[in-house]
Order: C-alpha cells, then structure tokens, then sequence
C-alpha cells in the first residue's frame, strides 16, 4: 500500500504540502500546477487514508455482518444532478431494492463531480464495499475506482470488465424505426448525443437507426441527423433550425423521451403538426411522456427493474459470486400514443 512520503516523493513535494492538498488546507499559497501533480500521484500510486476511523470501522463487524458494507452510485447526468427521470427511476429502483435486504446508499455522485480530484478521493477515501455505476467515466477515474471497490456493477457502461445491466440500444433503435417505416414514412430524422464518445454514429441507438434505413432500402441524410448533446434546449434550436429551412423529415426517432419531448416543442413553435406533419417516436417511457402534447409514442424501458437487477447482482458479487462478468439484457416493447 502506497504511503504519503510515496505520493510526495512522485510529485516532488514535501508530505507537509500532500497533506495541505488532501485536506484543502488554504492557509498555505500553493500554485495550480502543484495542487495538479499532488492529485495525479494520489490517482498513480492509488493512495488511500489509514485513518484510525478506517481501523475502529473493522471492529464494528462484530455488531452484524451488514454494518460495515458500504454502497454508493454514480449517476449519469447532462446538467443538474437530479434532473433525468430516467436515470431517477433506475435510482428508485435501486434504493428500494437496496431497502429490502437491509441496506441504504452510502452516497450519491455525478460522473462531473468525481473529475474534481479531492471530490474523488474524499468520497474513496474510506472503504467502499459496492457500486452502481450508471456513467461509463473516462478511463483514469475509472481504473482509480476499480482499484478502490472491490465490487462494481455498471448500468449500461462501456465496460466489458465488470456486469451491465441493461437493454438492447440497437434493437430499440430498429424497433421505432421499423415502426415509423410501417406508417409510410421514409424521411426519417434522428435526434441523439455523443456521450463519451466522439461522434453521434458511434452510438448503438444511431447505427440501429441507420441499419433499419439501409435494409428499406433509405438513404440517410446528415442534416437530420441531430446531435443535442441530450440538452433540451440545444435540441429545441436545432429542430427549430432545421424546420425554418423547409427541408425536414416527415418523422423522428429521438434516442430519449426528453429530447423527443424537446423537439415537439420546436416543432410546434414553428407552426408544424404532429403527427400530420411531423410524427415523433422517443426512447424510455418517462411518466411525463404520456402527458405531452400530443401524447408520446416511444419504446417502454423498465428502468426501475433495471436498478433493481443491478443490486441484485452487486449483492450476489458481494457474497462470493466470483463468475465472469455478465450482461443482463432486459425486455423493450413499444408504446403507441398520438405523436406517430
């Protein structure tokens, strides 16, 4: 185990200035650049606290075999915290099933917080015995926190390394498609964002979309292709754009309920009809989406059920389960209202 002389001797500082950065002493000057090589040797050398809190913490296992098992979650998010119904409902389901075995969440992250280094390693600083990870993060805050947990169950990640619970992107994409392709449409637009990833056609959701056109036989045209970003306001300009050089498709799938709600809003500040104009299809099944005007068509992802896999999952993971990593695919069906 890595000890603080380690990560100073890395850094080239004193351990009297790693001290200062670990605990945000701001008594002392320090430049940017020295705060920067401190956390980068903390995140190298995987430096933790042994505290004496850590220690007393074991002597606790006497009072029960769950006292001392720690579970926190690292939320997706685009801007605020607690802002996605749809990752709020796979949190529902993951802290009522963490509730029926005797458990809580420990703590609740966003993947944005854990890039501020002393956020990251004062939430890992102690031990942590699971995690749902709903974000794939990027790969050096990533490795730090396999290093840290010893067990970690992700909900749709990139990570083949660890379980993922989850459903089909793909086969989601080519269900909404197919489904505006039997009501006669073959312009057909796609709405969606990047994530982590360097373009919009790197996603499943997309390349389902653009399948499902080739085999009909459709050409795709890049300017209806949309890539918000998964920020609602981004998606409202750009479908408003798109509609003010009359030359838009006669429908949409929009890889999000959020964002397929969002362009309904462009499209209905620009005077177009849906679905007589314009038909939508989203993604997910928020409860809003039954209350939008019109009403919402979309595929039905069973995102409470998928919080619950999860914990199921990290707590058979938890008790000993040591197979290979697994991929739990979970049922979609499709949701028809008034917007196709």
């Amino acid at each position: 185990m890595s000890t603080i002389r380690d990560v100073a001797h890395l850094a080239k500082v004193s351990t009297a200035t790693v001290s200062r950065v670990l605990n945000n002493d701001t008594k002392y000057k320090m430049t940017d650049e020295t705060r920067e090589r401190v956390w980068q040797a903390v995140t190298q050398l995987n430096y933790t606290i042994s505290s004496k809190q850590k220690r007393q913490s074991s002597t606790k296992e006497q009072h029960g075999a769950k006292s001392h098992i720690k579970i926190g979650c690292v939320l997706s998010v685009t801007k605020n915290k607690y802002n996605d119904p749809y990752f709020m409902s796979i949190l529902t389901g993951v802290e009522e099933r963490l509730l029926s075995h005797g458990y809580s969440i420990s703590f609740i992250r966003t993947g944005p917080e854990l890039e501020d280094k002393q956020m990251l390693f004062n939430t890992f600083s102690e031990s942590i015995t699971g995690l749902i990870l709903m974000e794939t993060l990027n790969s050096e805050i990533y490795e730090y926190l396999r290093k840290q947990v010893p067990h970690i169950v992700g909900i749709d990640t990139d990570r083949s390394d660890i379980d993922n619970i989850g459903y089909d992107h793909y086969n989601v994409a080519t269900m909404a498609v197919s489904h505006l392709l039997e009501k006669g449409h073959t312009k057909i637009g796609f709405i969606g964002g990047r994530g982590l990833k360097r373009s919009i056609k790197e996603s499943s959701r997309y390349r389902g979309y653009y399948a499902t056109m080739h085999a009909a036989g459709l050409s795709v045209n890049p300017d209806w292709v949309i890539d918000c970003m998964w920020d609602e306001a981004v998606c409202i300009e750009k479908v408003s754009e798109l509609c003010k050089t009359n030359n838009y498709p006669t429908a949409f799938f929009a890889a999000s309920d959020l964002m397929a709600m969002a362009a309904l809003n462009g499209l209905y500040s620009n005077g177009i009809i849906v679905p007589n104009e314009v038909a939508i299809i989203g993604l997910s099944n928020i409860e809003v989406s039954k209350y939008s005007n019109p009403p919402l068509s979309t595929i039905d992802v069973p995102t409470k059920e998928i919080g619950m896999v999860a914990v199921d999952v990290l707590l058979e993971r938890i008790n000993g389960n040591d197979l290979l990593p697994k991929k739990v695919i979970l049922p979609t069906r499709l949701v028809l209202r008034n917007t196709t």
